[in-house]
């Protein structure tokens, strides 16, 4: 039996080699274990003689691994083809990049508007045993995006899909996470609901804008952070430690802007304390911390009408920053948020392409990341079922 064992290893060693695709799939645990269950017809817990070969030393081996044949070529092709990445019309271009770090091809689906208004989707391509993928974040149209993903993963169950994830870069109704007043509404939860009723049995999403989002969905979330990708960008520049302070422009951040401010190089932290008399309505009124002759860096999940990170940077400046610069996960840009970010009170305004960035809104100052190996790379984890916390990437949030 182990001479047995060791000569199939060795021969699949071999016919592994010849055929692996791209370098980020490969065949690993997976294909080596569902390939003899899925080609050696056992009788009795014995292969049956039909599927033995007998190499050079009188081995009997199975005959799937005696050459690199069509038939193995073709078993290795279905196995490759269980990963599937589906896009929405949310943000196809961040779906593509996935794709691209993956190694794999979008799955063809069609998606159309009928004339009231009503959305079609149709997968053209089986999915019947697959692990699926579906990138389409609900940022603005936040509702037609929503209720696109809730139907695409409806088309994905009743076409058999083995597992379906959600994978949401930009989760727009994160914000109403709690009741602040009386007989307001949690949406966040309610679209938890839908999206795990629809059939959905895991979320991928990125930066919530608070934790507890997490605990809304009754599935597995993984929440990865954006901050790896900023941070590498920053480190880039010649930016002296000493010259840095890193800025929550508001209380509710402190947390995520400690964080960011102990990654890079353990920077010292201001925070602007803001009272807020609306929705998309703040009024600055003191700062924390010293910024006199500072590089500011303000980091934020979102930047929404850009009316609270703006009037936080006009602060800095009184206080005597000498520059500012304006960090932040998803770029929502609801008017009038470019006139404020382009008025000159940033030298830079970094952000990431999970919300695409439409080519009017675009100016000098912006910066934009791409976060799509981050996300192609969780993607691959949550597949091949291994942790997050291994290095160098114990900073994507998932376990």
């Amino acid at each position: 039996m182990s001479t047995l064992l060791h000569s199939a290893s060795s021969s699949l060693s071999h016919i592994t080699r010849h055929f692996a695709p791209s370098p980020r799939i490969s065949l690993r645990n997976g294909v080596r274990c569902n390939l003899i269950e899925a080609t050696v017809r056992l009788e009795n817990g014995r292969p049956s003689p039909s599927e033995l070969v007998v190499s050079g030393g009188g081995n009997a081996i199975p005959s799937i691994f005696a050459a690199p044949n069509a038939r193995f070529e073709d078993l290795v092709n279905r196995n490759d083809t269980r990963l599937r990445i589906f896009s929405g019309t949310a943000n196809p271009a961040l779906a593509q990049e996935i794709a691209c770090y993956l190694g794999l091809e979008l799955g063809k689906i069609k998606i159309k508007r009928f004339a009231d208004g009503e959305i079609y989707v149709q997968l053209q391509e089986s999915v019947r045993g697959c692990d699926v993928f579906l990138v389409q974040p609900t940022c603005p149209p936040a509702n037609e995006n929503l209720m696109e993903l809730l139907i695409m993963i409806d088309a994905c169950r009743r076409a058999s899909a083995k597992n379906i994830t959600a994978v949401i870069p930009y989760f727009g109704y994160a914000r109403a996470d709690r009741k602040t007043q009386g007989r307001e509404s949690i949406a966040a939860k309610l679209v938890a609901n839908l999206i795990t009723e629809a059939g959905a049995n895991r979320v991928l999403a990125c930066d919530l804008h608070s934790g507890q989002a997490m605990g809304y969905f009754d599935i597995p979330v993984d929440h990865v952070y954006g901050q790896p990708v900023i941070l590498d960008y920053l480190a880039s520049k010649t930016i002296c430690s000493d010259d840095l302070v890193v800025v929550s422009p508001d209380v509710g951040g402190v947390a995520r802007a400690r964080a960011f401010a102990k990654k890079l190089s353990d920077a010292p932290l201001a925070i602007v304390d803001k009272r807020r008399h609306g929705h998309n309505v703040a009024e600055v009124m003191n700062l924390i911390g010293d910024v006199k002759g500072k590089v500011a860096v303000m980091v934020d999940d979102m930047i929404d009408t850009a009316g609270t990170i703006a009037k936080g940077a006009a602060l800095l400046h009184q206080e005597g920053a000498r520059e500012v610069y304006a960090c932040s996960t998803h770029a929502v840009f609801s008017p009038p948020a470019i006139e404020r970010l382009s008025s000159g009170l940033f030298q830079e305004v970094i952000i990431t392409n999970t919300i695409p960035v439409a080519e009017q809104n675009y100016f000098p100052q912006l910066t934009v990341l791409s976060v799509a190996n981050l996300l192609g790379e969780t993607v691959w984890r949550v597949h091949d079922d291994c942790s997050g916390a291994i290095e160098p990437y114990s900073s994507l949030g998932i376990d």
